[in-house]
């Protein structure tokens, strides 16, 4: 499968299978094409080839360049870096039926939140249920059930999520000194991390942080006017001139790593560029500013038609991103990031997060959910803390979820950079999780290439 695209002058060619990128020039970007249409018709012997785009009468082949870039093209294919035969799909066959671990447990410590943004889907925290704070014995208990549940695996994840968690400040302090007495007996590594609106940051919080959390999350949307319209406090008032001073504490403390202020674009701010750049200016190296997810109903979702404009917006993002990193002023966009070098491993490839799988979330109360999003929703009450996974149904389905299970992923180029999206956004807009939510699907395709264009640019510094 080939993928095939211009930006910012490059002509930029993706192949899907083998996760090669090339760039090139105009005669071989045409004939690229041309070679693979031949290759579906039986046609693949390199005279073969030639005679028949001789005698095409594209005009491409009448170039003075045409034999040369032919064979390159034929060189690039019988190195396998053009037209790669796809060695996943059958790999799949044995990836559900691998012996699946928890590795990572999303700790709802606080189901009750000090703002009221207005896309949230966790209703003001409460998840559309009741305010709650998770006990130091349930805290103690989830990650009791993550040891016995992780097999051999060293490394374990705890995030520890809301609402807001700063508002049960003191059993995240609990966990954490719990984790680390859990380590060495066990033969285990926790690594912590902290999602945060700021409201509540300190100076012994972020001292803690600094010293126990791996990374940490910082909620804000970028320009005063967007943020304080999306995430005010309860009474009306905005929050943006309480937090932005101590999230900028909060970065230069961590050197300008190992943190991300995590915003959330809708149709209210179309032009994000410039909210990931006013987060830029305002010092910030890590950030990352997502699309809402929202149904119809709702005034600020992002709609079909806000595509194109959306587009132009990354774009637009990325060229200034080359720009400022030429000045010195580079700074990090989380969904620009690819590897393309190493990539991620086969089952990341196939399966992305590892919700249902590897990856719970834990109610204040200690049920067990695919991740934070099904939350609230009994259909996917997989256990609880002391009596582990119950629906080992829910488990196995999410088990088999991946790019191949999903017909729309199948013939995607982004399909092993997204690994087929988020299963939550599938189900809530499709009632199914191998389905997959379409405009988060073109946004994703246009941020991959993107990505791969930054890196292209960042090849030529």
């Amino acid at each position: 499968m080939i993928h095939q695209y211009k930006s910012n002058g490059y002509n930029i060619v993706l192949d899907v299978n083998s996760g090669s990128i090339h760039v090139v020039d105009d005669v071989v970007y045409d004939l690229i094409p041309l070679v693979e249409s031949l290759a579906d018709k039986g046609i693949e012997e390199p005279e073969a080839v030639k005679k028949a785009l001789r005698d095409s009468g594209e005009s491409v082949c009448r170039t003075e360049t045409f034999e040369e870039a032919l064979d390159e093209v034929l060189e690039l294919k019988r190195e396998g870096m053009l037209f790669a035969e796809d060695i996943y799909e059958n790999y799949v066959f044995d990836f559900k039926k691998r012996q699946t671990v928890v590795k990572a447990l999303c700790l709802h410590i606080a189901h009750d939140c000090n703002l009221a943004c207005e896309y949230c889907f966790a209703g003001e925290g409460e998840y559309h249920g009741r305010r709650a704070l998770m006990s130091l014995e349930v805290g103690k208990k989830a990650l009791d059930f993550l040891v016995t549940n992780s097999g051999n695996r060293v490394n374990l994840e705890v995030d520890f999520f809301g609402g807001e968690p700063l508002m049960n400040w003191q059993v995240v302090k609990d966990l954490v000194a719990y984790g680390r007495s859990l380590e060495e007996p066990n033969h285990k590594k926790f690594r912590f991390t902290l999602t945060t609106n700021g409201v509540l940051l300190d100076d012994e919080v972020m001292e803690f942080a600094g010293r126990e959390m791996a990374n940490i999350v910082l909620s804000i949307d970028g320009r005063r006017e967007i943020h304080d319209k999306m995430r005010p406090f309860r009474g009306g008032q905005g929050s943006y001139d309480l937090i932005v001073p101590k999230f900028k504490k909060v970065a230069e403390s961590r050197g300008q790593e190992r943190y991300y202020v995590r915003g959330t674009f809708t149709r209210n701010n179309l032009d994000f560029s410039k909210d990931v750049l006013h987060l830029a200016d305002l010092g910030f190296r890590q950030i990352s500013v997502e699309p809402v997810v929202a149904g119809p109903e709702d005034d600020y979702a992002i709609r079909e038609e806000d595509l194109p404009v959306l587009r132009e917006e990354y774009d637009r993002l990325a060229a200034e991103m080359i720009k400022r990193r030429e000045q010195g002023k580079g700074f990090n966009f989380f969904h620009f990031m690819i590897d393309l070098e190493g990539g991620p491993c086969v089952a990341k490839r196939l399966s992305g997060c590892g919700s249902g799988t590897e990856y719970l979330a834990v109610t204040p109360w200690g049920d067990l959910y695919p991740c934070h999003q099904f939350v609230g929703n009994e259909k996917f009450l997989m256990g609880n803390v002391e009596e582990g996974v119950l629906r080992t149904d829910i488990r196995d389905e999410f088990k088999g979820c991946n790019v191949y299970a999903k017909e729309k992923c199948r013939k995607c180029f982004a399909k092993f950079y997204c690994s087929g999206g988020c299963a939550a956004n599938s189900y809530n807009f499709h009632g199914n999780i191998n389905d997959a939510y379409d405009v988060g699907c073109e946004l994703e395709r246009k941020r991959v290439e993107c990505a791969i264009m930054l890196k292209v640019a960042e090849a030529e510094l």
